[in-house]
């Protein structure tokens, strides 16, 4: 075959070859730009999505007032309520101890308000429903609201009796007992003042806004 072309299907040879490599790296590079795209387009509406979520919760009505204590008391540890509490409020509501008659500051108090709980805050009883038993502990005809307290029984002093605690953090509180026929229920909540923090009227509506 003559040299001149012998060149020439070499040279043939070396275009058509140039010309399949290029398109295999024009079509790897097209493949790889379409992927990337994909990616980036899948990325963008995640993005979008959260975006719309947080906007969503951002916009969403909220309730007016402090935000609601979302402590979950029944795991605090007997050594955290030691530093929370004093040594009598402790021994009363987590020893279920007792507190000498006419002792506490709240068995002759007669301001207008609401007791609540020293441990966790929550309303326990009114003081329009308070009355003088002359027991020498704050008693009270009914709680404030009947889910706020659990009762269970007790024998520790060789007979039954209906101890009472707070529903939210388990703190003992009393007793309550059938024998105040006077009362609109016939029942006395015989409760210990250290178990309780009084908060005037006004105070208690300001707070419940």
């Amino acid at each position: 075959m003559p040299r001149s072309m012998q060149l020439t299907r070499r040279l043939f040879s070396t275009i058509l070859l140039g010309k399949m490599i290029g398109f295999g790296v024009a079509g790897t590079t097209l493949s790889v730009l379409r992927r990337s795209s994909s990616a980036s387009e899948t990325e963008a509406a995640k993005k979008d999505t959260s975006q719309s979520n947080t906007s969503r919760l951002e916009t969403a009505p909220r309730k007016s007032g402090k935000s609601p204590d979302k402590v979950d008391y029944h795991q605090i540890t007997e050594a955290e309520w030691k530093k929370r509490l004093t040594a009598s409020q402790f021994q009363v509501t987590r020893k279920h101890g007792t507190e000498p008659a006419f002792s506490g500051k709240y068995h002759n108090n007669k301001n207008d308000g609401v007791y609540r709980c020293v441990c966790c805050k929550t309303e326990l009883f009114d003081s329009q429903e308070k009355f003088d038993s002359g027991t020498g502990w704050p008693s009270f005809w009914k709680a404030r609201k009947k889910e706020v307290i659990e009762e269970s029984s007790d024998d520790l002093l060789g007979y039954r009796r209906t101890e009472v605690h707070c529903t939210r953090c388990n703190a003992h509180l009393g007793h309550v007992f059938q024998d105040a026929p006077k009362t609109p229920t016939g029942l006395r909540y015989c409760i210990n003042s250290v178990c309780l923090v009084f908060v005037p009227r006004k105070e208690a509506e300001a707070d419940a806004k």
